[in-house]
């Protein structure tokens, strides 16, 4: 077996046992913070799909992200909180929303498409701000986690399973994705769009597609993120939850498989560990984390596929 085949699948055992064994090591909090890291996993996933992939630098993508957290928020306001009905409308809703966006940001490139996908997110964060029924700026509680047959989202092990199974679905989904026809043009379109228009690939259709395809696994992680905090705000729109996704995909490592979850593991743990030392814990998780930058261009996960590259070399 291949040592990266062994680390995922080591990785895999841990995370199954985890819950289990915490209450035991006394680490029966950290159960909770496992499934955020596992959620924000998924949401920086997402993103890699287009910006790792497909190159699209989208400023706007935790629009997306909120976009699933609330439309299951407001259904469960109004007594719907059935997770086989809220949880596809969330995606539905989700999708619109990102055809729509992308259908207009898609036609330019660069800084202006940085900007518009920033401008439309920023336009979702107001239009939430602005719905006094559902908290406004001060956010909505959601009434209940979501139903599901024969399952108690409410029950802290059964909803760590439920995320665990739902993000390792999604990973092995985009990672289908990528390994297909539509990842290798995807790909093909981020290193030369001009060259791959003139093979007579649709790119505008390709890239609308990866485009909302992201924006639905964006959407999940906001879904599963509402039942986590039971608590959705429209700070999860705001530029600055987009900007955090970004650094997680960078420090993880673009275009890579497991960038997003190793950057959003990377991530919160760091700010999780230095927030028990100091209030000021930006300033030194931005030095931990420029100096990953800087020694790891290719982020964390591409560090570790170079020393293992090495090592099977040597042998």
């Amino acid at each position: 077996m291949k040592k990266s085949s062994l680390t995922g699948a080591l990785v895999l055992a841990l995370l199954l046992a985890f819950p289990l064994v915490a209450p035991a090591l006394d680490l029966g909090f950290y159960v909770s913070f496992v499934r955020r890291v596992l959620i924000f996993a998924l949401a920086a996933s997402s993103l890699n799909l287009i910006l790792g992939y497909g190159g699209m630098v989208a400023l706007g993508h935790a629009a997306f992200f909120g976009a699933g957290a609330y439309v299951v928020a407001m259904l469960s306001v109004e007594g719907l909180s059935h997770a086989l009905i809220a949880w596809p409308l969330a995606l539905l809703v989700t999708a619109l929303l990102a055809l729509f966006v992308g259908l207009v940001s898609l036609r330019t490139r660069d800084v202006y498409f940085i900007m518009i996908t920033l401008a439309f997110a920023q336009m979702v964060y107001y239009i939430f701000i602005s719905l006094r029924k559902y908290g406004g700026e001060d956010g909505v509680n959601l009434s209940s986690h979501s139903k599901l047959p024969w399952l108690e989202l409410s029950n802290e092990n059964t909803f760590y399973y439920v995320v665990l199974v739902i993000v390792l679905a999604s990973l092995w989904l985009m990672n289908r994705f990528v390994q297909a026809r539509f990842g290798q043009a995807l790909q093909g379109i981020r290193e030369n769009e001009a060259r791959m228009e003139a093979l007579g690939y649709p790119v505008m259709r390709l890239k609308l597609l990866a485009f909302v395809l992201a924006a639905c696994f964006a959407a999940l992680a906001g879904v599963l993120l509402a039942n986590h905090n039971l608590f959705v705000s429209p700070s999860l729109m705001h530029w600055t939850e987009s900007a955090n996704l970004i650094i997680m995909v960078i420090v993880g490592g673009m275009g890579l498989k497991y960038g997003g979850l190793v950057g959003a593991a990377v991530m919160l743990s760091l700010e999780e560990f230095l927030r028990l030392y100091t209030d000021y814990w930006h300033m030194p998780l931005g030095a931990l984390l420029l100096a990953i930058v800087l020694l790891a261009p290719h982020g964390l996960a591409g560090l570790w596929n170079s020393a293992v590259k090495k090592k099977e070399a040597v042998k």
